[in-house]
């Protein structure tokens, strides 16, 4: 199948290897393939042919799975010109449902259950005889998943629809796709509609007499992009619902769905009853059952403090017993939410750092990702102003970052002073969105401190510098208009004269000598076809070429580079690759080794390097490069900056044997004793193959300096996984269940040191 595992489970020499088999009424034989994630509203594209998995009874099988939650009823769809298929679900407590026909005479499946439990349900895609083989198309949705209307929509009815934006659909004035759905319901009644896709991001609006609302992104949703409305029904009794997409362009399937409200409708109105909540307060709490919760189900405590307009607060919401989730409403119906901390460094926990945008009274509600979850929780709630001025003076002067500034001031009894007791000297310069500048503050009479706020919330400070007490910013401007500059001291009561210089920087010293231009020499390797040394894959031949293409588009690609497909990727071309890129790139380069295909994991002796007493290697078309040799080639290198990136099975086993001197990091796509899955909803070989690609052409350069660093890269892409890979589930060579996580190992590179600078001319 298109999603299959790759690692040695393809290979025909093992074919026989104990893999754990898929639970149900009716058992796999051989190998067990992947069991790809399914969404709802999503459809997948499949293949059932030799080499997939096989039930007892000879029936090729593909696996998909889903969490679902007690309930809920669901779908599934499976449509094929090739065979007859058959469709099977099993889930929690020995669950089990199947179909053959979807009505008399039609080969086609449908099944539609309405789920036990709340846990993950494996969706087997079969057929109704041994050896049948060839395409097929698999939706889940939820509801009773009536057929797709005609183009531009229909009449909508509560429940669930399902539609399909294309490119015969027209467009509205902005130009997205887009269907629109009629609905006539009872006046005065509050009902609420939900966009759902797996193939586009929704965008939904409704319209009718005296109602116009739109949404994006669902604040409350768990983090996705789907879009939800609340609306009262009008007098007339009907409205429109065009359900689009957030950019121009998009298709792809989607479920309406539409309800009566009931329940919870505004999570500050949930309970009657709330708590009090400080700045610099911690508080802990707990989840269980008893409390109110949200209409999907999850627990909630809700909090209240004060806020003045312009505030910056931090809240965070940590636990060690449920996944959190947080989310903030204020006056003016503000709302934000946090399902894991963006920074990627704490795990599940949630943060969220902002700016209230008005005075008055804000409600923090402390909540869980899944409906049911219970336990402790520590919930706290923090300024992150250096200090907040006590009289609001007008700043002393106004400059340009792109002129320049040098100023001269001193520090006296007579300045604002800060709630915390420090004098301050205030400055407003203009900037403009995506300049990169530094600030710098100096003196010999006190220790300095610099903060800076700006617009979007931009909010940068710093203690000391790189030389002893003075202070240095340098920051990217994340949009055009003035910034606050404020000159104070580090202790209370300081005085003295002071410098304060700022203007366009190329960033720190080691980022200002990093070069642009094409600088990246690379080998990329991606196999498809194994000529029947193992399975073929899909797409992987593809992430390799790809990737050249983006990075040579992005004029970043040295022309020395080398790609390696199919054929071509053999242990000795990847080994002349070597010869031949290594002896060209020098200090002043990167050196990339990228590969998309299958990794292999053979038993081995116990050491430091190999603690489980196992080998990992990467498959080339005509044998296997182990993690030591990969070692002993990269030890030829001379560069900069050395990145490896390996999206295949058991990848991460090659971190303690490359990332072993200062300049090399190490990208690797599984665990070392996991299998890793091809991302067929991106149509890449890997997800790591096709997040690389995303984040050196652009979406990793979160500052907008034209500098992708090490911290970014890898920020950008821990997030990424977060969002899309956190579900998909993965084996050990054994059948031990788990999921795939991306490894990450920088050694000795620093999060600001560059790994490409992108020229724009």
């Amino acid at each position: 199948m298109t999603g299959s595992k790759r690692g040695l489970g393809h290979f025909r020499s093992l074919a026989g290897a104990a893999f754990a088999a898929v639970a149900g009424l009716m058992a796999l034989a051989g190998p067990a393939q992947a069991q790809d994630p399914i969404r709802l509203g999503g459809e997948v594209q499949g293949r059932l042919q030799d080499g997939d998995a096989q039930l007892t009874s000879g029936e090729y099988v593909d696996v998909y799975v889903f969490e679902g939650r007690a309930g809920q009823q669901v779908t599934i769809q499976m449509s094929s010109g090739d065979l007859d298929s058959y469709v099977m679900i099993r889930g929690p407590s020995g669950f089990a449902e199947f179909n053959d026909d979807r009505d008399e005479g039609d080969v086609d499946s449908q099944l539609t259950v309405r789920l036990p439990a709340t846990g993950q349900y494996r969706i087997q895609a079969t057929t109704f005889s041994p050896g049948e083989s060839g395409r097929y198309s698999l939706s889940l949705v939820e509801g009773t998943g009536p057929q797709i209307a005609a183009r531009g929509g229909g009449q909508a009815e509560t429940g669930t629809s399902v539609g399909q934006l294309s490119s015969l659909d027209s467009a509205i004035s902005s130009g997205e796709y887009a269907d629109s759905w009629s609905f006539s319901g009872t006046p005065g009644q509050t009902y609420v509609v939900r966009l759902n896709s797996a193939e586009f991001d929704p965008y939904l609006m409704v319209r009718g007499e005296g109602v116009s609302e739109d949404n994006d992104d669902d604040q409350t949703g768990r983090g996705t992009r789907n879009s939800r409305i609340e609306f009262v029904m009008p007098d007339t009794g009907e409205v429109s619902i065009i359900t689009t997409s957030y950019e121009v362009g998009e298709t792809g399937a989607y479920t309406l769905v539409l309800e009566e409200a009931g329940g919870v409708t505004s999570v500050a109105s949930a309970s009657g009853s709330t708590s009090a909540l400080r700045l610099g307060q911690t508080i802990t709490g707990r989840l269980q059952d008893g409390n109110d919760t949200l209409r999907s189900g999850e627990y909630i405590d809700i909090y209240t403090f004060s806020g003045q307009a312009g505030d910056h607060i931090e809240v965070t919401l940590r636990s060690d017993q449920f996944d959190p989730y947080l989310f903030v409403q204020g006056p003016g119906e503000f709302a934000v939410a946090n399902d894991d901390d963006e920074s990627g460094e704490d795990g599940v926990n949630s943060r969220l750092v902002l700016t209230l945008p008005a005075s008055g009274e804000y409600h923090v509600v402390a909540t869980s990702f899944a409906p049911g979850e219970t336990g402790t929780y520590r919930l706290a709630l923090s300024s992150t102003d250096a200090g907040s001025v006590q009289t609001a003076a007008s700043p002393r002067a106004g400059n340009s970052f792109v002129d320049g500034v040098a100023l001269s001031g001193s520090l006296s009894a007579s300045d604002e002073q800060l709630t915390t007791g420090e004098y301050t000297d205030r400055y407003v310069i203009s900037g403009r969105r995506g300049d990169r500048v530094a600030l710098d503050l100096q003196s010999s009479a006190f220790d300095t401190y610099l903060f800076m706020r700006g617009p979007d919330d931009m909010s940068a400070d710093n203690d000391d510098g790189p030389n002893g007490t003075n202070s240095r910013i340098d920051v990217t401007l994340p949009a055009d208009g003035d910034y606050t500059v404020s000159v104070t001291s580090f202790a209370p009561g300081e005085v003295g004269a002071y410098s304060l210089t700022a203007g366009l920087s190329m960033g720190t010293p080691r980022q200002a000598g990093v070069q642009g231009g094409p600088r990246v020499f690379a080998i990329m390797v991606g196999i498809s076809d194994y000529g029947g040394f193992a399975g073929d894959l899909a797409y992987t031949a593809d992430d390799a070429i790809k990737l050249a293409e983006d990075l040579r588009r992005e004029g970043v690609l040295n022309p020395a580079s080398i790609v390696l497909t199919d054929a071509e990727a053999t242990v000795d071309g990847v080994r002349r690759a070597f010869a031949e890129v290594a002896a060209q790139a020098g200090p002043d380069d990167i050196f990339l080794f990228f590969y998309s295909g299958h990794g292999s994991q053979e038993a081995g002796s116990y050491s430091a390097l190999e603690p489980d007493g196992r080998t990992e290697s990467i498959v080339m078309r005509d044998g296997l490069i182990t993690d030591a040799e990969m070692a002993e080639l990269f030890d030829t290198l001379d560069t900069r900056l050395s990145l490896i990136v390996l999206d295949s099975c058991f990848s991460g086993g090659f971190a303690r044997n490359v990332v072993d001197r200062p300049g090399v990091i190490g990208l690797f796509s599984s665990e070392e004793d996991l299998t890793s899955q091809v991302a067929v909803k991106f149509q890449a070989g890997g997800y790591l193959s096709h997040f690389l690609r995303t984040g050196l052409t652009g979406e990793a350069n979160m500052d907008g300096d034209d500098l992708i660093t090490a911290g970014e890269l890898t920020t950008y892409l821990r997030r990424k996984f977060a969002a899309e890979v956190m579900d998909v589930q993965t084996q050990t060579m054994d059948g031990q269940r788990s999921y795939q996580h991306l490894v990450v190992e920088r050694g000795g590179v620093q999060v600001d040191d560059v790994v490409i600078r992108i020229d724009r001319g």
